[in-house]
């Protein structure tokens, strides 16, 4: 199964692919999409959902997940953060991906063992869990983080529900 994790931002994206094979976790791709910032807002959400959907169309993913939104002290960034994640929500629902949110603090809880993980121990836990990464950004060392956290729980999910459906 492949997966893609997404680090929401309206002036960088994270994006990660992980193939997930029982419990072997293997990295594919990572990246940023970085709208250009002299843009109009909406220009740069344009660009930020033709930037998702080049991805999409390169890696295929099966399915998404997303890095929930925390409400900040400044007003004006959550709400330009709420539009970067709507796109963020939106792209890969229209290509008919689920699409999973998760806390932050679960995300790193999940990776590194600590919900309250710096964004250093993040980057060492994707690079040691996946072997061979090495992720250009801290952008997309979260957005693995986010592909991680959502390959252990779902296949929770997974192995929950085919123990409830068993006679």
């Amino acid at each position: 199964m492949r997966l893609l994790g997404l680090d929401p931002g309206l002036r960088h994206t994270g994006w990660g692919i992980i193939e997930v094979a029982g419990p072997r976790l293997s990295y594919v791709a990572a990246g940023v999409i970085e709208p250009a910032t002299a843009k109009p807002t909406a220009e740069r959400l344009v660009e930020l959902h033709d930037g998702l959907l080049r991805v999409m169309t390169e890696f295929r993913p099966d399915e998404a997940a997303v890095e929930e939104t925390f409400v900040n002290q400044n007003a004006t960034s959550t709400l330009k953060l709420g539009l970067a994640r709507g796109v963020v929500l939106l792209v890969p629902a229209l290509a008919g991906i689920a699409v999973a949110e998760y806390p932050a603090n679960l995300i790193k809880k999940s990776v590194v063992g600590s919900g309250h993980a710096s964004k250093e121990q993040i980057q060492m836990m994707v690079r040691r869990l996946l072997p061979g990464c090495r992720p250009e950004s801290a952008d997309a060392a979260d957005a693995l983080a986010v592909a991680i956290c959502h390959a252990h729980h779902a296949a929770t999910r997974r192995a929950w529900a085919l123990q409830a459906a068993a006679p």
